[in-house]
């Protein structure tokens, strides 16, 4: 088809040629910031490739010198304490002759002295002679039973492992990430222990089954937080797709795997009635629990922010940045209350400025690009949850900073035996996970406390922790 002639004095044509400028312009925004997409994508896809992508580490422009730093702070040598306790003592005499000129007359002018520890690779076996007998007035079976036993099992069950390699087992496994044939070598490399893979892992099962009561009581302890932080990730069971979750508070950890992506494993832990405050990311199940303060994390709606600026271009880059601006200032305010420069009252009026600032914003902002749109709907849809941080200052986060931390070892964990391959195995893995992360959390060793878990006849439950 002809396309018309355009006359350049005529008004209709002139109008036709200044929407076509412009309409050219706008193409070669979007041609270049196609480019500049399809370059990033490239750049995304290689990387995934790389075994080692994950765990790179980012270059710094400035690194620091490597090496002992020099200067009186940093320039002294210091050795390790000497041992408390010496257990073996060897005299080591001259050689029989001179290293340098093979000359064989020494003579010794001092004695030098070096201390050495070693871990024993000795296996101790012990043997319980249990006295048994039965009850005069009731006739029941009755046995002694020593502080090292972690079962009362005789006869066909009669040899078994000590709590210390129990315990072991399972933090090798749960906190260290080695599978359960890397726990076979280690045990035999280290302490020439020689178990199988079976018996590492019926050993984690069993060992999770003993703290069953205190996970018990790590969920009732965060149900009843006035604050509890969330997050979730995905998993493997058994080949298949489920989610680990996990709600923190400032004392306890409780993990929780579940087959799907849903509320039920949120709702059941704290309770569709739970008033306290949640901090979380803008998964949309969170908003089931309707009487709890909301705070959506400002980490990840600032690198939303920071994701639009890098890829917009003029005016949308200058409103980005505006908006980044406004949640800045707000943990600014937050810093300065820790600080003890301003008050709550100062926190809260703070607030009510910084959500007006981001209703104005809303109010007065294009949303013809889709991407600056999705984050402005979810700006609109959450706006009562995004500074509850400044109306209760010091009382609330202001990310889910504590529930990323505490998933962290599990992702990791997850990248190196891919998840568990039954469900008995992820319900254990929820359940050691919650000790060991609780524990830690209350500046105690999670070996002593399993030890002690398995050589107890009572259930160890959170209170027996002290805070």
């Amino acid at each position: 088809m002809d396309l018309p002639e355009i006359n350049p004095a005529c008004p209709s044509c002139k109008v036709l040629l200044e929407i076509i400028k412009q309409q050219q312009i706008q193409i070669n925004l979007l041609v270049e910031r196609v480019g500049a997409l399809e370059a990033q994508l490239e750049q995304t896809r290689r990387e995934g490739k790389r075994q080692a992508a994950p765990f790179r580490k980012t270059i710094k422009s400035n690194p620091k010198k490597p090496g002992r730093k020099s200067g009186e702070d940093h320039g002294k040598h210091h050795r390790r304490s000497i041992p408390e306790q010496i257990d073996e003592t060897f005299d080591v005499p001259l050689p029989k002759c001179c290293p340098d000129c093979q000359h064989t007359k020494l003579t010794q002018t001092q004695t030098l002295v070096q201390y050495q520890t070693e871990i024993p690779r000795t296996v101790i076996h012990r043997q319980f002679n249990i006295a048994a007998g039965t009850c005069n007035a009731c006739g029941c079976h009755v046995q002694g039973r020593h502080e090292l036993q972690t079962s009362d099992a005789t006869g066909a069950a009669g040899v078994q492992l000590g709590p210390n390699v129990h315990a072991a087992i399972s933090l090798m496994n749960k906190e260290l990430g080695l599978s359960h044939g890397k726990v076979r070598r280690a045990l035999e490399m280290l302490f020439d222990l020689k178990i199988s893979r079976s018996s590492s892992c019926r050993s984690m099962l069993r060992t999770a089954t003993r703290l069953l009561e205190c996970g018990k009581s790590i969920a009732k302890s965060v149900r009843g937080s006035p604050q509890v932080v969330a997050d979730e990730t995905g998993w493997r069971v058994d080949g298949g797709s489920s989610w680990l979750h996990v709600f923190v508070e400032s004392f306890a950890t409780y993990y929780q795997i579940d087959p799907t992506r849903s509320g039920q494993p949120m709702l059941d832990l704290l309770g569709q009635r739970y008033a306290g405050k949640l901090v979380h990311d803008g998964w949309s199940v969170y908003d089931a629990l309707r009487n709890a303060d909301h705070q959506q994390c400002i980490a990840h709606i600032l690198r939303r922010i920071d994701a639009l600026i890098e890829s917009a271009k003029g005016t949308l880059c200058e409103d980005a940045v505006r908006l980044k601006a406004i949640f800045k200032r707000a943990l600014a305010t937050r810093d300065r209350f820790l600080a003890d420069e301003i008050t709550i009252q100062g926190c809260r009026i703070a607030a009510g400025k910084s959500l007006g600032k981001v209703v104005d914003f809303l109010l007065f902002q294009d949303r013809s690009d889709p991407a600056m749109n999705r984050i402005l709907n979810f700006l609109d849809k959450h706006n009562q949850a995004l500074f509850t941080f400044l109306k209760y200052p010091g009382e609330i986060d202001a990310t889910n900073w504590r529930a990323e931390q505490a998933i962290r070892p599990a992702v990791v964990n997850r990248k190196v035996w891919g998840g568990n391959r039954t469900w008995n195995g992820a319900h254990a893995q929820s359940t050691l996970m919650s000790v060991i992360q609780t524990v830690k959390q209350r500046g105690l060793d999670a070996f002593h406390v399993i030890r002690r878990q398995l050589t107890s006849t009572k259930p160890l439950t959170l209170t027996c922790i002290a805070r």
